[in-house]
């Protein structure tokens, strides 16, 4: 029997009603396969924790982590309580960071069953790949002078090593895809990071001849997404414009809600870990509408990377059959609760067992 070890944080908002769900559909597909299980070790984690311990984790929560297989995020915020910048940086940043996970991955598609607000989205399929770990998110800078001289300085910090290891995960990625690589750049305006950006993409290429490449600069890509998305397969960007363009791409799907993204360790020293886009949505906690069609997805990436394809092809295939059939939360035009969406998941995957 294999037996898999995810670390399991519900976060705050929304995560704690959608990781259940997802969780029982992820104990389904390990009954239909029959030789694996899940153990899962929860970790409470959030804003609640942080108003009572003064951290978002303990000081030893990455080596607790580190023993498992893959992180399972939740979601993570309550401005209310806590602010974002403290609560992103002390939990999710804080991971992705502590264990390297350099490159984050999220999936946009026409999805069978939702609506997109495109008129023709003709069946768009692509995935950006973001570098996950420097870029514009860096935390070089800082605040000088007070009053109206007041100044904020930014600094946003391209390596040759993690530029590299992220346009290689997307040429790779592209292989097994439609065999176009897009990176996103912005050399026309910023004229230090992205022409250093764009050089590297070349000399990448070089190493790729099969594969099909072109630089379209953010804003225009941007406009892309919203208008020939069906034209693009794997984009490859920075921090910032690939968190830029993953939003857009939820958007276009038909909802934030469905969007999963996966935060990739690529040197296999630390797990991975996996959540949703869709954040802790604080405005509908504890009405029983939000969809789990995001953590549910998410977990398909993850069943992916621990190499179960056959299971998460399943997950896939079986959500958007739900979806066809009408079954879907208010977000995306249905009248379902979180509960009855992800009943409908599992009792079509045990009809197809």
């Amino acid at each position: 029997m294999k037996k898999w070890e995810i670390s399991v944080i519900p976060g705050d908002g929304i995560g704690t009603e959608v990781m259940p769900e997802t969780i029982r559909v992820l104990d389904t597909l390990a009954e239909i396969h029959g030789g694996l299980t899940f153990n899962y070790k929860e970790y409470p984690w959030s804003c609640a924790y942080y108003l009572e311990h003064g951290v978002m984790m303990p000081e030893d929560g990455l080596k607790r982590l580190a023993q498992s297989d893959a992180v399972f995020l939740g979601a993570v915020g309550n401005p209310k309580l806590v602010p974002d910048h403290v609560s992103l940086w002390g939990l999710l940043v804080n991971i992705r960071r502590g264990f390297e996970q350099v490159i984050n991955v999220r999936p946009a598609k026409q999805m069978k069953g939702i609506a997109s607000p495109l008129v023709n989205p003709n069946e768009f399929d692509f995935i950006v790949v973001r570098e996950n770990s420097e870029g514009e998110y860096s935390e070089v800078g800082g605040r000088i002078h007070s009053g109206e001289d007041e100044m904020a300085i930014q600094n946003a910090v391209f390596t040759k090593k993690g530029t590299t290891r992220a346009m290689e995960y997307a040429f790779e990625l592209a292989k097994t895809r439609r065999g176009l690589v897009t990176s996103a750049t912005k050399s026309n305006g910023i004229v230090h990071s992205m022409p250093f950006w764009d050089e590297v993409f070349q000399e990448t290429a070089g190493k790729y001849g099969d594969i099909q490449t072109q630089s379209i600069h953010i804003d225009a890509l941007s406009a892309y997404l919203v208008s020939k998305p069906h034209t693009l397969d794997v984009i490859v960007a920075s921090n910032l414009f690939g968190d830029i363009l993953t939003d857009i791409g939820a958007a276009i799907m038909g909802s934030i809600g469905i969007a999963p993204a996966a935060n990739i360790n690529i040197n296999g020293k630390f797990p991975s870990m996996f959540e949703p886009v869709h954040g802790s949505a604080p405005d509908i906690v504890g009405k029983g509408i939000a969809n789990p069609i995001g953590q549910i997805w998410t977990g398909k990436m993850m069943l992916d990377h621990l190499g179960e394809r056959e299971l998460g092809t399943l997950l896939l295939d079986t959500i958007e059959e739900v979806l066809q059939n009408g079954v879907r939360t208010p977000d995306i035009g249905g009248t379902a609760s979180t509960r009855e969406v992800t009943n409908e998941i599992i009792k079509r995957l045990k009809l197809q067992a």
